[in-house]
């Protein structure tokens, strides 16, 4: 146990980098064996335990643990731990199924790359690489040098001015002014959060919430509550005795298309919410990134839209609609609060870059963004309407989930006398199919029922991949509650 302890030492990882936190830590561990730092029989740290030793997700950990146990590098023993199960093979292509003679229990499935229902990023063939591409060339061509140069922390003051001409068509009446470019809608979270909070205060959410809210809450060692939810989102009528137990400085919601829920809070609750807040004097962190993604009707407008009392910070972002990798978000807020955010923001980088910025504000002005969602939507229409129908076929008697209206989730909960989504994820990787493990969405206060939830983003696959995946997911579970039997809980 005591050499446990230290292992999380030899583990050295780049939160600035491009690689995946699940990825650095795989190639921590493989580097850990080869050196022999880590040796057979060396037990490693509980997930949870590692995540808070190393300051990152426990699903980044999970997932590492998942894939080194699928490799065979790591061992599982019930009830005992995890350990590193002996010297290196060969790795095998983390993104291809192991073969039937490598492993038999794996069925009879081809060597076809693994379906990823687990990420939270828009497939790639939704995104208008062609249509950004000439707004980088028209950028380009027309500032010259001036498109690379550093701007102004605030941000691209045309890009300020489309932004919030945007936002008027969502309901959302704001200035250029109020507008503070980020590097995504995760910064904007994240600077809003160092704006409003202290070390120690609390912050009130969903439970379950957005994973990126607990790792903020976690870096900025701020205490996460969750109110829990039902179908139509935050219960509002626990709102007031959670806010008279925990006193939080800040609430944080999304209340259209929520992730991992993909649930849709209605007007009625959302004035609500702002009527419970603004008596209390707590600010409201809105988190608006999956609002446009709406094909089941027109959501309710967005709480900043709702606002009377001045109360609602306003999050969001093109990363999830346009180009994940030009990082383009934005925070819109008012007063004191906005000049605090922007002190964080020079802090932090300095300024978004311009080229991205430059060439956002093109794509925005062209007109090119109405045309895109429409094309995004009905994608994810057709790929939801895919998802349902597989799950009805595939997935085992008793799992239950809903129709979302919107988002690129499915929340699905496994039968609660089987197994639990975490004893089902290495059985599901061996079987060529991922998701996102439900508990790793719920506050320290947690739910009865959390570990029996996945989450899975639909957006990212094709129609046929969707089938197949939907398919080795169910033989994912016939195994695994062959192997565990009915008696887990």
């Amino acid at each position: 146990m005591a050499r446990s302890a230290h292992i999380a030492a030899l583990f050295s990882l780049d939160k600035s980098a491009a690689e995946p936190l699940y990825r650095q830590l795989i190639r921590a561990v493989r580097e850990g064996i080869a050196e022999g730092a880590l040796r057979a029989g060396d037990k490693l740290p509980p997930s949870r335990e590692l995540a808070a030793q190393l300051g990152i997700s426990r699903m980044s950990v999970v997932n590492a643990y998942a894939e080194l146990l699928n490799e065979g590098v790591l061992a599982a023993s019930p009830g005992r731990g995890t350990f590193i199960a002996g010297s290196l093979s060969t790795p095998r292509d983390p993104s291809a199924l192991p073969s039937v003679a490598a492993n038999p229990s794996a069925g009879s499935l081809p060597p076809e790359a693994l379906i990823a229902f687990s990420g939270g990023a828009p497939a790639e063939e939704f995104l208008p690489v062609a249509a950004i591409r000439r707004s980088i060339e028209a950028v380009l061509e027309r500032d010259g040098a001036a498109a690379v140069a550093y701007e102004e922390t605030e941000g691209y003051p045309p890009l300020r001015a489309a932004v919030a001409e945007h936002l008027a068509s969502l309901g959302i009446r704001t200035t250029p002014e109020n507008v503070l470019i980020t590097g995504g809608c995760q910064q904007a979270l994240d600077l809003a959060a160092q704006a409003l909070l202290n070390e120690g205060d609390t912050l009130l959410t969903t439970n379950p919430t957005y994973l990126g809210i607990l790792d903020i809450a976690r870096i900025r060692r701020v205490r996460a509550v969750g109110v829990p939810m039902d179908e139509q989102g935050l219960r509002t009528e626990l709102l007031e005795s959670a806010i008279e137990a925990h006193r939080p400085r800040l609430i944080y919601i999304a209340p259209t298309h929520h992730n991992p829920t993909g649930s849709v809070m209605p007007i009625h609750r959302r004035r609500v919410l702002l009527r419970i807040a603004a008596a209390a004097d707590i600010p409201v962190l809105e988190d608006g990134v999956y609002h446009e993604l709406s094909y089941g009707g027109e959501p309710p407008p967005p709480l900043k839209a709702l606002d009377e009392y001045g109360i609602v910070v306003h999050a969001n972002g093109f990363s999830k609609i346009v180009l994940p990798g030009t990082r383009i978000g934005y925070l819109i807020a008012e007063g004191a609060l906005w000049e605090r955010a922007l002190r964080v923001k020079q802090a932090a980088d300095i300024c978004t870059p311009g080229l991205n910025q430059r060439a956002m504000h093109h794509f925005l002005i062209s007109g090119a963004l109405s045309g895109h969602l429409d094309r995004v939507r009905r994608a994810c229409q057709q790929r939801r309407d895919a998802a349902l129908k597989a799950a009805r076929r595939y997935l085992p008697s008793g799992a239950r989930w809903s129709e979302p209206p919107g988002g690129v989730y499915l929340w699905v909960a496994l039968p609660h006398a089987g197994i639990t989504a975490a004893q089902l994820y290495p059985i599901a990787l061996r079987h060529g199919v991922s998701f996102a493990i439900g508990a790793e969405f719920y506050t320290m206060e947690g739910d009865p029922n959390a570990a029996y939830f996945i989450r899975l983003n639909f957006a990212q696959q094709p129609s046929e991949r969707i089938e197949e995946g939907m398919r080795r997911l169910g033989a994912a579970w016939a195994e695994a509650q062959g192997r565990y039997g009915g008696s887990v809980g």
